[in-house]
């Protein structure tokens, strides 16, 4: 425990002392939003249509931009394989890097989305299901796309072969975190699309770190 505890202080000073990569991605969400009503003009019916696949897409590829470099400063100055080579379990140590990085960035997007919704015509009534979709499944993103970052950590410009190896992956987030504002946008229950991403979520947490570490010894020991 005391090795964790020192783990999430290095990683919460390292994140403070490099805010573009929290920023970067939540200034992309914003952009990506807020260019769309311009783009539709002021439809605000078609907005508030569109509203709930827009918000989960760029929600996606703003968790995407962000972790590109998740591992990429530790695996450069030899602190990844350190952590390798350490007897603390890496799972371990991964998934408390992976949840600070979340904690930072994608709480963070989670925050502003609801501004976001407001601006895209939603109802104050499909805020809750926003805020309570994106808080259940973007730690799945992070947590799925950490394992793509792991393979791909030890290659110049891996940033394409990343996108293509999680995207996949990615769809069954989309579909139900869309679903689920979609549902409530048209007053139907959207609380089995929750339960789904709760699931996911569960599932994300307790598997993804065990691959994330395989990934990781792979890329090293290359």
């Amino acid at each position: 425990m005391s090795v964790l505890a020192e783990l999430l202080k290095r990683e919460v000073r390292l994140l403070c002392r490099r805010p573009g990569e929290l920023l970067n991605p939540l200034v992309f969400f914003a952009i990506v939003v807020a260019l769309f009503p311009l783009a539709l003009g002021a439809q605000p019916q078609l907005l508030q249509a569109v509203a709930p696949g827009l918000v989960w897409v760029a929600a996606l590829l703003a968790v995407l931009l962000s972790l590109e470099g998740l591992f990429r400063s530790d695996f450069e100055d030899g602190s990844l394989e350190q952590m390798v080579l350490s007897p603390q379990p890496l799972a371990l140590l991964m998934l408390a890097k992976v949840l600070v990085h979340w904690l930072f960035s994608g709480l963070a997007l989670v925050l502003l989305a609801p501004l976001l919704g407001v601006m895209l015509g939603l109802p104050l009534v499909c805020l809750p299901v926003l805020l309570a979709s994106l808080l259940l499944g973007t730690p799945v993103l992070s947590l799925l796309g950490a394992i793509g970052a792991a393979l791909t950590v030890g290659l110049k410009r891996g940033g394409l072969l990343l996108a293509l190896l999680v995207l996949p992956l990615y769809i069954p987030v989309l579909i139900l975190g869309s679903g689920a504002l979609q549902a409530a946008l048209q007053g139907l229950p959207s609380g089995g699309y929750l339960l789904w991403l709760a699931s996911l979520a569960a599932l994300a947490l307790a598997l993804a770190p065990l691959a994330i570490a395989a990934g990781l010894r792979i890329s090293v020991a290359e």
